[in-house]
């Protein structure tokens, strides 16, 4: 097969950087292609990470998260409505479950949030979570790239909802909103575990039910037993059915945000690092799941008889 000459790959350059130049334009076709494009990882994404890098930094990124059944999407459409009325561009990426036939996702909710119907200064995409256990995906922390060369304001994340186990948005996210509702009974002991650790802002949500202001004061005594910042993350009730409690949201994360904006680069570094712990972590499990090697059947063999901890053998396995 014949390589493309220099005249192709400049070409392919020039393309891409029309592209992004469409992108900033806020066309949606435009963006809708970059944001494929990195999500499948495509041969054409290293280059057209290249084109976006002097367009990256921008945006601010918000991570919501929290057990199903707390009302996440109902709250994102209330708080990008909110975003949109002060005049501001989101870029929307959710994490849903993968289909078992398809492999894609199952869009769930999704047809609440209709925030981002006709609406050129907010782009949604759902992406499949393809099995990974964090809340998010790789993928997804690409595409924040596409959405913030595009010159989104904010970009909103929500994981795909799974509870206590919702710890990537850490890493991606600037802002970190963990959501909850009355009513969901041991939910709020496993966000103790989990969750309460990484949130910036405590939301709970419905709060026009009953047993609300106890979920309120509950999370409030929890994080009372905490030392440092974590004592002081603000907890919020709010109705996003009706918008009640959404105003003081924005005004939470805004103050959170300010806090990161200064370092651009930090706030993207961290991404990477997300990025390459999660590759690192793909690799090594396909070196332990196809075995064969003496190796890693030694090392099996060793935690089997209690010889060696799994921790040291993972150790012992990146070293070698």
């Amino acid at each position: 097969m014949a390589h493309p000459g220099p005249r192709a790959e400049t070409d392919d350059l020039t393309d891409l950087n029309r592209l992004v130049e469409r992108m900033r334009a806020g066309e949606r076709r435009a963006i809708a292609r970059a944001v494929t494009e990195l999500e499948r990882f495509s041969p054409a994404a290293p280059g057209l990470l290249a084109a976006m890098q002097p367009h990256l930094g921008h945006a601010i990124v918000v991570g919501v998260t929290g057990p199903p059944g707390a009302g996440k999407s109902t709250l994102l459409n209330a708080y990008t409505r909110h975003l949109r009325l002060a005049g501001k561009t989101v870029g929307i990426v959710a994490v849903d479950p993968s289909s078992p036939v398809s492999g894609g996702a199952i869009l769930g909710d999704r047809i609440r949030m209709t925030a981002a119907l006709d609406d050129d200064g907010v782009f949604m995409r759902s992406l499949a979570s393809r099995g990974y256990l964090g809340g998010l995906t790789p993928a997804a922390v690409r595409v924040i790239d596409a959405l913030d060369a595009a010159g989104r304001d904010v970009v909103l994340i929500e994981t795909v909802g799974t509870g206590q186990t919702d710890l990537d948005v850490a890493e991606a996210a600037d802002v970190r909103v963990v959501v909850t509702a009355p009513g969901l009974g041991d939910d709020i002991q496993a966000m103790k575990s989990g969750l309460l650790e990484i949130a910036d802002i405590l939301v709970v949500n419905k709060g026009d039910r009953e047993g609300a202001e106890h979920a309120v004061q509950h999370l409030r005594a929890a994080l009372s037993l905490k030392s440092g910042e974590r004592a002081g993350v603000p907890v919020l009730k709010v109705t996003a059915t009706t918008g009640e409690g959404i105003a003081a949201l924005a005004e939470a994360v805004e103050h959170a945000a300010r806090r990161e904006a200064a370092d651009p680069v930090a706030r993207r570094r961290r991404r990477a690092r997300y990025l390459i712990a999660r590759a690192a972590a793909d690799l090594v499990a396909e070196r332990v799941r196809k075995g064969g090697t003496e190796a890693v059947d030694a090392l099996a063999d060793a935690v089997l008889t209690g010889s060696l901890l799994p921790s040291e053998a993972a150790r012992r396995l990146i070293d070698g």
